[in-house]
């Protein structure tokens, strides 16, 4: 008798990993491929090839090394997508100091914890992104630094931080302009930026990144040099990026997306790296793909349904593009689609994975049946491992079963920084990190997404995983984008609510109208009983979409607190 394959796979790869640094990674690029563009900054007019990245680069690690900073100590970077940014990426790798990355979103209060967590001592800064003052912020929280010496700051609130770079021209108390600090270079010899250089190694924490926190405080998931640079490189090697590729990277620097799918795939190929904008506009992102003759392009599903639907959609070139990564969220089939025809992205993949995981677990590849491309978040990555478990007993669960998804190998992550409990609930003592997704495992080794363990509905015993209504939802023609969540009921425990954004172009569409079109397609108890009829939905600066949020706000507008 046939017995069941367990849920695990591991991967081989044709390729070994990378025992290099980050910085020894950048010098072997810009040594092979001088002359190719290396970083194109539209919204600054910046076009450098690799030798001038690494000669600015260089520069910055000199002035790092200049103003103090060592090896192991943290230096944080608040800013939107800008050259500065990924300048003080590489060059704080070149100089062995941990890149704290902070959200562009957060305020005081969450500025002051991430600053304080991680003990960062120098802080690069945006001067201010959309509506919130980076400086005036700082200045709240170290009011000492209006008098004080730039590098010299002894603040109550913020012991750790000594130095602010603020990356606008303008002087501010306290503050070095980028330009200054720049200057400080001079100080240091190439020598002794290549003696501090080859003294680091790969295994060293290099960058702190802060999960989403929607419930407590944020974490610093600690990176290694090999975790982020390999996991950048396979990334890259799945899309077949070489030195000819123009990747176009809209996605926020602060984040895996942008600073490792995004740079640190570029720098491991020779491919360059174009940003259109400081945050995300749709509008800009197409003119950068026309403009640039991009040949890739990356985003979250809200930002590809935003470009499907700009109104000008069909007066740029998008010929030239055939790969990229549609990530961070779960991709409607439906979206997938229209990028792969309307976009031309005909080996567009799927990838999955979280910040723990530097971040990219599970990719599709251009070679997948379409249904698989369209359904699943691919196969395990070269280098790694999969497991499907039982989330009460921690067994593998047979192929086919819904569990929780965990991954062992390169990529997982130090620790979270100073906080040992929360690091010993997510990677057991086999080395596994448990990410807290729900999926099923396929004969083939695919792997499904189902739903967030803390997203699953049980509605009167039944457990109901929002997004294969979610999917059924999108096959509706006057559906644009739609998200299911579970709210109190009396006498189901739950019941479904359905939050939907319809196109701008249809006729108007009731909840009554959508329960009819559910009938008899889906089981009645996956149909849900309520509709909110929305413009835009609740999201995290990286476009995650806040599923506690719709929640907090549906339970809050029907009275349901009791």
């Amino acid at each position: 008798m046939s017995k069941t394959l367990p849920s695990y796979t591991s991967s081989t790869a044709d390729k070994p990993l990378l025992g290099m640094t980050i910085g020894d990674m950048l010098d072997r690029t810009a040594e092979r491929f001088p002359n190719n563009d290396a970083l194109v900054c539209l919204h600054q007019d910046i076009r450098w090839t690799y030798k001038e990245f690494v000669e600015t680069v260089n520069e910055a690690a000199r002035a790092f090394m200049a103003i103090g900073v060592k090896r192991g100590d943290r230096v944080g970077i608040w800013s939107p997508n800008r050259y500065e940014w990924t300048v003080t990426q590489f060059a704080t790798a070149k100089v062995g100091a941990i890149l704290v990355n902070i959200n562009p979103a957060y305020g005081v209060h969450e500025l002051q914890y991430a600053l304080n967590l991680a003990g960062i001592t120098t802080l690069v800064t945006a001067d201010s992104f959309k509506a919130s003052n980076y400086r005036e912020m700082i200045y709240e929280l170290a009011p000492e630094l209006k008098r004080s010496a730039p590098g010299k700051l002894k603040a109550d609130h913020l012991p750790d931080l000594r130095a602010v770079i603020n990356m606008h021209d303008d002087k501010h108390d306290g503050m070095w302009t980028w330009k200054e600090f720049i200057g400080f270079a001079s100080q240091v010899s190439e020598a002794d930026l290549s003696q501090r250089q080859s003294e680091l190694q790969f295994d060293d924490p290099i960058n702190i990144q802060f999960t989403s926190g929607t419930t407590g405080n944020p974490k610093g998931a600690t990176l290694t040099h090999h975790n982020i640079l390999n996991n950048g490189y396979f990334v890259g090697e799945s899309q077949r990026l070489t030195e000819n590729d123009r990747l176009v990277i809209p996605v926020p620097l602060y984040h895996c997306f942008g600073m490792v799918m995004g740079n640190l795939g570029c720098i491991t190929h020779g491919t360059a790296m174009i940003y259109p904008g400081e945050g995300f506009d749709p509008k800009t992102v197409l003119q950068a793909v026309h403009q640039e003759k991009a040949t890739a392009l990356y985003g979250v599903p809200t930002m590809f349904i935003a470009e499907l639907a700009d109104p000008e959609f069909d007066s740029y070139d998008l010929s030239t593009l055939r790969t990229g990564i549609m990530a961070g969220s779960i991709c409607p089939a439906e979206v997938m689609k229209k990028v792969n025809g309307k976009m031309n992205m005909k080996e567009v993949q799927i990838a999955y994975g979280m910040t723990e995981t530097s971040p990219v677990s599970t990719q599709t590849s251009s070679e997948d049946p379409f249904e698989k491309q369209v359904t699943t978040v691919g196969r395990t990555q070269p280098h790694l491992e999969t497991k499907i478990v039982d989330p009460g007993t921690g067994n593998v669960v047979p192929r086919g079963e819904i569990g929780e998804l965990c991954t062992r190998g390169y990529s997982v992550m130090l620790k979270y920084w100073n906080n040992e409990e929360k690091t010993r609930e997510a990677i057991d003592d086999g080395g596994w990190m448990h990410t807290g997704d729900l999926a099923t495992m396929d004969e083939d080794g695919y792997i499904q997404i189902v739903g967030r363990i803390k997203d699953m509905v049980i509605r009167g015993g039944e457990n109901i995983y929002p997004k294969e209504i979610e999917e059924f939802l999108y096959t509706h023609p006057a559906i644009e984008d739609v998200q299911v969540t579970g709210i109190p009921d009396e006498k189901y425990g739950e019941e479904l609510i359905a939050w939907v954004k319809l196109r701008p172009d249809t006729d108007p569409v009731t909840g009554e109208d959508l329960q009819a079109f559910c009938k008899g397609k889906i089981a009645h108890f996956k149909i849900p009983k309520n509709y909110k009829f929305v413009d835009a939905f609740p999201m995290t600066v990286t476009g995650k979409i806040q599923k506690f949020k719709m929640r907090e706000i549906s339970i809050e507008e029907m009275g349901l607190k009791k």
